[in-house]
């Protein structure tokens, strides 16, 4: 729901999910509280989805998918933009060492010839988001594990024929 309503109210969101505006009080004092206990959640996903995917260490092909794999599932898992609490100082931080790691190994995924070299810097980094995004939205009938193939397959060979 503040997914595609932010200004949700509590009321309305108790509604949605069958249980008494009372019942979300008691568990969040506020709605800044409840977004954000969202927003945590959701940046744990993502810091346990880099985790597993091994950039650092697992070949660059099986890390780049399964990183597009559960990032995917995490946009799915938690709709919701991270970028309204990236004021409070360690959602930042968090975030940003996030980024980092990611930004780490697509350089690494450029050395190893995975990616082409001598593309704008940062390009990468902004691209491979918006196409997850992309895919988590527009192809909801993928699986996490196709939508993923759709992804590296499109940042590796763009859109021309083979």
């Amino acid at each position: 729901m503040l997914a595609a309503d932010p200004g949700a109210s509590i009321a309305s969101i108790a509604t949605a999910a069958g249980v008494d505006r009372r019942t979300v009080y008691r568990r969040f004092a506020s709605r800044e509280e409840l977004l954000a206990a969202i927003y945590e959640t959701r940046l744990t996903a993502i810091e346990h989805a880099i985790e597993d995917a091994r950039l650092r260490e697992a070949p660059v092909a099986v890390a780049l998918h399964r990183y597009v794999e559960n990032i995917i599932a995490v946009n799915r898992t938690w709709p919701v933009d991270l970028a309204r609490m990236l004021a409070d100082d360690s959602v930042r931080a968090r975030r940003d060492a996030c980024v980092a790691e990611v930004d780490d190994f697509l350089r690494r995924a450029t050395d190893e010839g995975l990616l082409r070299p001598g593309l704008p810097a940062g390009w990468a980094s902004a691209l491979l988001p918006q196409l997850m995004h992309l895919v988590s939205r527009q192809l909801p009938e993928l699986s996490p594990a196709q939508a993923a193939d759709v992804v590296v397959d499109t940042l590796l060979n763009g859109l021309r024929a083979s």
